[in-house]
């Protein structure tokens, strides 16, 4: 019997990518008062506050909402924030728990006057505050349809993770679109530029090509970026890299090399339906598709600027795009 692969290479993304990666300037003032903001709960035992401070969600805003103003900046910086709380606490319960846990972060963002005295629903009212204080009416609406749909989808990974079972390719796809919270991400977008799309420029299908295109490239980009870190936590079921694996019954390095060539095909796909949104769509749809390519490109870059998801070695693992696989973590260092 062969033993497991010890290490992997990554498919070469960033030399792939010809969009253009930028850095919000907001994004010390904002991220320090983003974090303390959060921190002021004091909801993280020491090593969850350290997985928090170390992972820098707000230097991938800085990333993706590289052309946010200030106030807006800092709300996306206080959502990733408060998606990560989510994250980390489903990440560590049964489907049931993880779905009360989502039900409480649903009911906080949707309703004006509900409140159960949590400290999730605190946060997540304080968020609210903030996004509706800009965002348009039809950002709002789609904004809490897709925050309902993200919690229904990380209560079920909580219940397939219970059971030790991994989805198909084919079901998998717009799970981890939803779950992965993405598209959420994406409708963030519309509140940074100042936009409010009707449902007529979603529902277009030159439109729905560029933006799931997208929303795929980050999805697996992330998976196979972050394959390491969950592998050593044993949570590897929810990713594309696992997958690929199972479905295909290929290797763990076949599995990148084929997330590479996909991930190609996703950018031309994305390209190529940009420059063909139709006119009647308005010039928004078009500003709203180019600004969701910061996505694509700014999670490259994030991903090899912080200890997440390669530790102290990820300079190298960016230089060499060899990544070591790390021992499974103890429950008694969860």
């Amino acid at each position: 019997m062969s033993s497991p692969p010890r290490k992997f290479r990554l498919p070469d993304l960033i030399s792939a990518c010809p969009l253009k990666d930028a850095t919000n300037p907001h994004y010390e003032k904002a991220a320090a008062e983003s974090r303390a903001w959060i921190n002021s709960y004091n909801i993280f035992a020491d090593r969850k506050r350290a997985h928090f401070i170390q992972g820098q969600n707000e230097l991938l805003c800085s990333h993706v909402y590289c052309f946010a103003g200030y106030e807006e900046f800092r709300t996306t910086c206080d959502f990733v924030n408060l998606l990560f709380v989510v994250d980390e606490v489903s990440d560590e319960q049964n489907g049931i728990e993880a779905r009360a846990t989502g039900q409480v972060f649903v009911n906080a963002m949707k309703f004006d006057d509900w409140d159960d005295n949590s400290i999730l629903a605190k946060i997540t009212r304080e968020f609210r505050a903030r996004f509706l204080r800009l965002a348009g009416p039809n950002t709002v609406k789609r904004f809490a349809d897709l925050c309902e749909t993200y919690t229904q989808c990380v209560g079920r990974e909580a219940e397939l993770r219970e059971h030790n079972q991994i989805l198909g390719l084919e079901e998998f796809v717009p799970h981890r679109r939803q779950n992965s919270a993405v598209l959420l991400c994406f409708t963030l977008v519309e509140y940074v530029v100042g936009l409010d799309l009707k449902d007529e420029v979603y529902e277009d299908t030159t439109f729905r090509d560029a933006y799931f295109a997208a929303c795929d490239y980050v999805c697996w980009s992330n998976d196979v970026y972050s394959y390491d870190m969950e592998q050593s936590r044993g949570l590897t079921g929810n990713n594309i890299v696992t997958v690929l694996m199972k479905e295909k019954g290929i290797s763990l390095q076949e599995a990148s090399d084929y997330i590479g060539k996909y991930c190609a095909n996703l950018l031309e796909k994305y390209l190529d339906a940009r420059t063909r949104i139709s006119l009647s769509l308005g010039h928004e749809a078009t500003q709203f598709i180019n600004a969701v390519g910061q996505w694509m490109v700014g999670n490259l870059a994030w991903s090899f600027e912080t200890v997440r998801y390669f530790g102290p070695s990820h300079l190298d693992v960016k230089e060499t795009r060899v990544v070591y696989l790390r021992p499974q973590e103890r429950f008694s260092d969860l």
